[in-house]
């Protein structure tokens, strides 16, 4: 299976320089859509519900304190089947082009991560996991 840093690697080659906040975003539109399209998770890493919308923790951990990344040389694009490619191309190009804040501003409304953040105040630390299970219905359900 793929690992985050891979498809962190594959977004940064196919789309470029970008802000931490954007790739942590596609990264998320990236495993959600996978559960949907292809029935299966994209990485076995855990997406966290923080104040600032999805973050996968281990991505993080190798961004903190940049603001924008330019390539993720832990990860590699070519560990991606043509199938997982083809899902993280899909998200790119309806996502890809948005802005950071726009991405975050579209995770903050959508039941995924609400429903994780519930009981936090707005802006409040947390790291309650968004689960496989939550995203695959929400985004499921607005294919309908």
């Amino acid at each position: 299976m793929a690992t985050v840093h891979d498809v962190a690697a594959y977004i940064l080659r196919s789309k470029g320089e970008m802000t931490a906040m954007k790739l942590q975003k596609l990264v998320y539109y990236s495993h959600a859509w996978s559960l949907v399209w292809d029935e299966c998770p994209l990485f076995p890493e855990r997406i966290e519900a923080w104040a600032s919308g999805p973050v996968v923790r281990d991505l993080y951990e190798h961004h903190r304190g940049k603001f924008r990344l330019h390539e993720w040389p832990l990860g590699d694009p070519a560990a991606l089947t043509d199938a997982q490619r083809e899902t993280v191309d899909g998200v790119l190009e309806f996502y890809g082009d948005k802005s950071s804040q726009w991405l975050s501003d579209l995770t903050h409304r959508e039941d995924p991560w609400r429903d994780a953040r519930k009981g936090l105040a707005p802006g409040e630390r947390g790291c309650s996991e968004i689960s496989n299970a939550a995203m695959a219905e929400y985004y499921s359900a607005i294919l309908d």
